[in-house]
Order: C-alpha cells, then structure tokens, then sequence
C-alpha cells in the first residue's frame, strides 16, 4: 500500500514539474540577433500607407527588444513586403440605405529573409489588417482604437474622415502585430 501512494506522489510531482509549456522566451533561433524593416512599397489604390506600416513594424521590434533593428548591411533577418490592397465593405445600414459602419481591410505580402543563406524563412502572400467603424453620420465615434495604437501609431491622413484615418491606422497596427509575431515565433 506504501508504494503505490509514493508513486502516485512521485508521478503528479513529475507532471506539476512539467509545467504548461508556455515560455517567455522566443522560438526564434538563437543565431538571429538583429533584423533591419525594409520600408513596405504600396501597391493598392491609397497613398499614405506605406510609412504607417513600416513605422509600426520597426516599433514592434524596438518595444520587444528580442531582435535589435539594424541597418540592412548589419542585418540577420530582413522583413520585406508590399502593401497589395485596400478595401471598404458596408457591415450596416440605415433606412436609407447608406452605409453607417464599415470593415476595412489592408493586405499586403510580407517576407522575412535570413541574410546570410538567402533563405526566406517565411512569407505570406495576403495578410490582413482589418478592423471596422461607424460613419460620422450617425452620430458615434469610432475612437475607440485599442491598445496602445492611438498613442503610438500616427493617424493616416489620407482619407476624408477621421474615422476613416483612425481605422486604417488601427489596421495597420494589427497588420504590423501579425508580422512581428509570426517573426518572433516562427512555428
């Protein structure tokens, strides 16, 4: 009776040990120190949205700290990309058929290359940026960004309405976490 209790003892202590898994470290492979942000051509239909992006991205890198950013010549890794589209659609709509909210979505394509091989540790043809907000016209605001992406990221400006301006800048601040994450853990 003695043993079977120790060892039950013994086997949750060498599960409890295991831990959950999750990690404060990245996945990245420990020979990647540094990573210069190419600055992202613009290729859709909207100007103005190109820097926005590239500021986000190269501040994504600097708030993590994990890959210093660095000058192309000193680079391990190079972010690359383009951004491919812009698109509006109508979500909702008053009696008179006018638009009232709307989901934008920026895609763009998106490459990390290692430097050193050449090799293209991932890429992505259509990644996303999108979010949604309200029209002027129905009396809401749609300040309403998350995070820190009012504060950090400057409003784009080249459309009519703020609401418009804020939300790109929000989807490009998501466009620019997706990029960095799928940096940082490569799996």
């Amino acid at each position: 009776m003695f043993r079977p209790k120790r060892m039950l003892t013994l086997a949750v202590l060498l599960f409890l040990s295991g831990g959950c898994g999750y990690s404060m470290t990245s996945s990245l492979d420990e020979k990647y120190q540094t990573i210069h942000v190419a600055a992202f051509k613009n290729q859709s239909r909207e100007y103005d949205l190109q820097a926005p992006l590239t500021n986000a991205v190269i501040r994504k890198f600097l708030n993590d700290g994990r890959l210093r950013v660095v000058g192309p010549s000193e680079a391990d890794l190079v972010v690359d990309g383009s951004i491919l589209d812009y698109r509006l659609k109508g979500l909702s709509f008053d009696r008179n058929d006018d638009v009232t909210q709307f989901e934008m979505l920026v895609v763009a394509r998106v490459q990390v290359t290692d430097t050193r091989t050449g090799e293209v540790l991932w890429q992505e043809q259509n990644m996303i940026g999108e979010t949604s907000f309200a029209t002027a016209f129905i009396g809401s605001s749609s300040d309403r960004l998350r995070g820190n992406t009012q504060v950090f990221l400057p409003t784009v400006r080249s459309f009519q309405t703020d609401e418009e301006n804020q939300a790109a800048a929000e989807a490009l601040a998501r466009l620019a976490t997706d990029i960095f994450y799928r940096t940082i853990e490569p799996w």
